[in-house]
């Protein structure tokens, strides 16, 4: 009985080693993790499908994706993550003050092919001493985003606005007849959204800056020398607008009042689009214009364009984790796959050559990149402004504008002060 007892536990000790043995051998070397930190909400159900596919075809990876954004503090939150020790290995810059801020974990990635294939120019935002640590996520415009159908509907051609002039008379012609178009205003604004009020005043302050990223992210002071066309356009938007405007957020703005035809002009960017065709499939390809913006010349419009955020890699991650991240983001950016789900799927403008404009999904996106190209667009000067400048100083100093509470001088000179001060 002893013998046969130890026979039978010297074959269940065998099996249990070759079992161990088999799923050793089975699971192979352990998987590599990168973690990708994404604040682009709008597109989040993409960038997971994109990483399935990936995943599918190299197994020794797995990817982690974590999204903070539409209206969480997605900066705050990235900070967490490296205060917390748990530093992604792929993560979004928005401008040369996160480079900076991160510096010290950014690769160059100047070697890596979706780098060289970025289009001329698009890397100067997230380039520090010559030496580019980001790659640019793609191309966004953003401007006056108008329902042409509205437009033509009140006998308005938006070909036929050549100057600040024409706009207003657009403006005031819409609003003559908006009760008849059902319209409750001209303009659905969202003064509620720093980020929006942000981009708004980038547009006066980019020529200022000579529409040069690093001029903007070097200069000590912000003059507003344009500061009275903001006011102008300011004043119109805020007289012909949904009240209270304080109060209008992006939700309201875009999903309930400009797709519905509720108004006729928003200040948007083109990464409205995936949410338009949500909604209504045609508006995007049937109503969306845009329209741009005359301010240091009064017969001549710009839009702004540009990148607008940039995928950093963790350098201090192991190697091989380092190696997989920069292959992720170049077969995003280079392989066939990757660069049809840039244009079909996420609808972005390509940040990289390679590209058909014919390609692009969308006319006004389509538009948008050829002004960029024509250079008929401004930098995004905006996320050079000193870290926390917009929501901390200039958002709340405009705010009190539109609310009446202080005058456009007031704004002007507390707001060029914190920016000194902040810089």
């Amino acid at each position: 009985m002893k013998k046969v007892i130890m026979g039978l536990s010297t074959v269940l000790l065998c099996g249990a080693i070759l079992i161990g043995c088999s799923n050793s051998s089975d699971n192979g070397k352990d998987k590599l993790v990168i973690d990708i930190f994404n604040i682009k909400v709008e597109t989040k159900d993409q960038l997971e499908a994109i990483i399935e596919k990936y995943e599918s075809e190299n197994e020794n990876v797995d990817i982690n994706l974590t999204t903070v954004g539409g209206g969480q503090d997605a900066s705050s939150a990235l900070q967490a993550k490296f205060s917390a020790n748990e530093e992604p290995a792929i993560f979004l810059l928005g401008g040369l003050s996160d480079v900076e801020k991160y510096q010290d974990y950014l690769l160059d990635v100047s070697e890596m092919e979706s780098a060289k294939a970025a289009i001329e120019g698009t890397l100067q935002g997230a380039t520090i001493d010559g030496i580019p640590y980001g790659v640019p996520l793609n191309i966004e415009g953003f401007s006056w985003m108008i329902n042409k159908a509205v437009f033509h509907s009140a006998g308005v051609d938006p070909l036929s606005i050549k100057s600040y002039q024409d706009f207003v008379k657009a403006v005031e012609t819409i609003d003559s007849k908006k009760e008849e178009l059902g319209l409750e205003a001209v303009f659905g604004f969202s003064g509620k959204e720093d980020w929006v009020v942000g981009q708004f005043s980038n547009h006066f302050t980019a020529p200022e800056f000579d529409n040069d990223v690093t001029a903007a992210y070097e200069t000590d002071e912000l003059t507003f020398q344009y500061g009275e066309r903001m006011k102008e356009y300011t004043d119109l938007l805020n007289e012909y607008n949904v009240q209270p405007i304080l109060s209008l957020d992006y939700s309201t703005s875009v999903e309930e009042l400009f797709t519905n035809d509720k108004v006729a002009i928003i200040h948007q960017g083109n990464w409205i689009v995936p949410t338009l065709d949500s909604l209504d499939p045609e508006f995007s390809q049937e109503k969306l214009g845009i329209l741009p913006l005359f301010v240091d010349q009064d017969d001549q419009g710009y839009i702004s364009a540009g990148p607008s955020w940039f995928w950093g890699v963790n350098k201090e991650k192991d190697d091989e984790v380092v190696e997989a991240s920069k292959d992720f983001i170049d077969w995003m950016y280079t392989s066939d796959y990757g660069k049809e789900q840039i244009v079909e799927e996420f609808k972005y403008i390509p940040s990289q050559e390679g590209y058909e404009a014919e390609s692009i999904q969308d006319p006004v996106s389509k538009e948008v990149y050829e002004m960029l190209l024509d250079g008929k667009s401004r930098v995004w000067a905006h996320n050079q402004y000193p870290n926390g400048y917009n929501q901390t100083a200039f958002f709340p100093e405009y705010q009190k504008y539109l609310n009446g509470d202080i005058t456009w001088e007031q704004l002007e000179k507390v707001a060029s002060e914190k920016f000194k001060e902040m810089r």
